[in-house]
């Protein structure tokens, strides 16, 4: 831990985007160049709802909207519904960017800044999601580790299985590019299935490679890894890197289109909402190719 590398202070003591400062003008430029078709796949998962009739959740105050208050009061409106929504962005189901005070290293979030400074009750007002608000275009690679498959329980996807993958699509990973990982799992059906993840060595490759943003439907292995970092994903990529990740990619999709096109690069697209102050945030990324 102690020798891996690590992006603090490499772009000031101030910033808050870490990677993503890696997709320059040229390099958005390169991922907008692979929108040749116009055809879209989104990388979100289908995620379910749980409704709420009222109740001590539900928005009562002076802010609520008129159709709200109709809705509550009568129970009926000329309108149909007008929802109350409460997500829980790190919940599995839900395809979410983390932002870079996600993580907690010797009391620091990214770069140096105290955890106290950077939140509190009020929220996060240094590394909060919202700092990706203008959105995130680049190159999107797609890295199918288990084509028509999946990975074995409790793999231990390396740097190896990176560079295979790679060849494999005939891709080659430039500096900027946002990195998508299929192992073809489902952290939400797996049970008690020990899950497949990434060691330390494939974050480090993710590093020398200049990764600006990672998406995968594996991350972190379930239970840790022997012998290696914990949380490989999370506590270096994210917390060291500064590399946002897009948890619960839903890749299948793409994988299937990337196949049939014979082609595993295309625009990423990651536009995450204007809320501020939040650890993470509900995203849709879509490749467009």
């Amino acid at each position: 831990m102690e020798t891996f590398p690590t992006n603090w202070g490499r772009w000031g003591e101030h910033d808050q985007l870490g990677a993503v400062n890696l997709i320059t003008d040229e390099a958005r430029a390169r991922g907008a160049a692979e929108a040749r078709t116009g055809r879209t796949v989104s990388l979100a998962r289908v995620s379910p709802i749980a409704p709420l009739h009222g109740g001590p959740m539900a928005s009562m105050t002076a802010a609520s909207t008129g159709v709200q208050t109709i809705m509550t009061f009568t129970g009926d409106a000329p309108m149909a519904m007008a929802e109350v929504m409460i997500v829980t962005t790190h919940h599995p189901e839900i395809t979410h960017l983390d932002g870079l005070s996600h993580m907690v290293a010797d009391g620091q979030v990214y770069p140096g800044m105290p955890r106290a400074e950077s939140s509190g009750p009020a929220g996060v007002r240094h590394g909060a999601a919202d700092a990706f608000g203008d959105g995130i275009l680049t190159r999107g690679v797609l890295l199918d580790l288990a084509p028509g498959g999946a990975l074995p329980d409790h793999h231990a996807v390396t740097a190896d299985d990176l560079d295979a993958a790679a060849k494999r699509g005939g891709v080659e990973v430039r500096s900027g590019d946002a990195l998508i990982v299929r192992g073809g799992w489902d952290r939400v059906t797996a049970g008690d299935r020990a899950l497949p993840g990434m060691t330390s060595g494939a974050v480090r490759w993710m590093h020398d490679h200049e990764i600006s943003l990672y998406g995968g439907d594996i991350g972190d292995a379930r239970p840790p890894l022997p012998g290696d970092v914990p949380g490989a994903l999370h506590r270096l990529a994210l917390t060291r890197l500064a590399i946002p990740l897009l948890d619960g990619v839903a890749a299948a999709e793409l994988a299937q289109v990337c196949a049939e096109l014979d082609r595993y690069t295309f625009m990423l697209v990651v536009a995450a909402p204007r809320i501020t102050g939040t650890t993470g945030l509900p995203v849709n990324p879509i490749a467009v190719f």
